[in-house]
């Protein structure tokens, strides 16, 4: 072999050497910006709060105070700067049943009274199983971060701690909130493992949460998917749950999606914002949900209401988030549609049927 022929394998060589080299640099940055954009999630910790902020929201989970779910005010769609309008989201209360507390009242602990035949309980009896009202009344809660590889999920847990007469204290409330990357939306999922047995038990919560306002200016319409589009003059008087826009199971037609949310509006120009929705992807596992007025626009959900046993468990899933419109609810909801569970560790999330 010549010496020139040898420089130029040499060469040759070496040339190959870097462009292959340059072709993994470019594949390990490619990785690297996706894992980037993937990972372009801030988690904020204090002993108040766990702050959760993405290219598209940002969402508060409070430790302390009035807990549960998503805090008040603290979900922001970057895409429109607008807020949630009311007192948080996915927002957990009691452990109930139907059927009047009258017998035993005077033996309960009184946040145990349900009083009902008022304009914010309506006319249907109902009582306590178990307490506190979780929101207002645990004050505390330790809730827990799982940081995924596209992903922030944040599970929270609770045992109730007082209870109606003849019945036990000790049943345990377990929560998971999903925020996927890329997501207007997080996902969440709300479980009862039960220490009584109940031939209708049901958990109540806000779903997706309540609307704050003043005539209407916070909002300028509510969709229930199984009432349609109410303009927010229908809300200027206050009425009870049972006089309108209530859904019972059983009594009213099943929708194809439960759907409810409402369209945002500023209240200093008037300007129309997105939609804020609460998707519950079975609908077969609400038992009522209402949508009426008390100083506030209340929406209140509750879902199992069949029998159960001690030691048994029962649970809902739910989509909450901003959108722009009907439609795009409608998709999003078939795609999660059909599921009551929400499974989450290090390794990925999943819901469940």
């Amino acid at each position: 072999m010549s010496e020139r022929w040898a420089t130029r394998c040499v060469t040759l060589v070496v040339v190959a050497w870097v462009i292959a080299g340059v072709a993994v640099w470019e594949k390990a940055q490619a990785a690297q910006d996706t894992s980037a954009k993937n990972r372009a999630v801030q988690v904020t910790e204090t002993d108040e709060q766990i702050r959760i902020e993405t290219p598209e929201l940002e969402a508060a989970i409070r430790k302390q105070g009035y807990v549960t779910g998503v805090a008040a005010q603290s979900f922001l769609d970057k895409r429109t700067g607008f807020r949630d309008a009311g007192f948080g989201l996915d927002i957990v209360d009691w452990i109930m049943e139907p059927g009047s507390d009258a017998a035993w009242r005077d033996q309960l602990d009184k946040e145990l009274v349900y009083d009902f035949n008022n304009a914010w309980h309506g006319k249907t009896p109902k009582r306590s199983i178990e307490g506190p009202q979780i929101c207002t009344r645990a004050k505390s809660l330790a809730p827990q971060v799982i940081d995924g590889k596209d992903f922030v999920a944040v599970t929270s847990r609770f045992q109730y701690r007082t209870a109606a007469p003849g019945r036990k204290a000790g049943s345990v409330w377990n929560q998971s909130l999903v925020f996927p990357a890329g997501k207007r939306y997080f996902l969440s999922s709300d479980k009862i493992t039960a220490v009584n047995s109940s031939d209708a038990m049901f958990l109540r919560l806000d779903m997706p949460g309540h609307i704050k306002h003043n005539r209407g200016d916070t909002f300028s319409e509510v969709y229930l998917s199984y009432q349609g589009v109410v303009p927010a003059a229908e809300f200027r008087e206050s009425f009870a749950p049972d006089e309108k826009f209530n859904y019972v199971r059983g009594r009213d037609k099943r929708p194809e999606r439960f759907i409810r949310a409402y369209h945002l509006r500023n209240p200093q120009t008037g300007a129309a914002g997105p939609w804020l929705a609460g998707m519950t992807l079975d609908p077969d596992v609400v038992s009522e949900a209402w949508c009426h007025q008390r100083g506030y626009v209340c929406l209140i959900e509750e879902f199992g209401g069949r029998p159960i046993r001690a030691g048994e468990s029962f649970s809902a899933a739910f989509v909450v988030g901003f959108f722009d419109s009907i439609d795009e609810m409608n998709a999003v909801y078939d795609q999660y549609a059909g599921h009551t569970g929400l499974e989450v560790d290090t390794q990925g999330w999943k819901l469940k049927r």
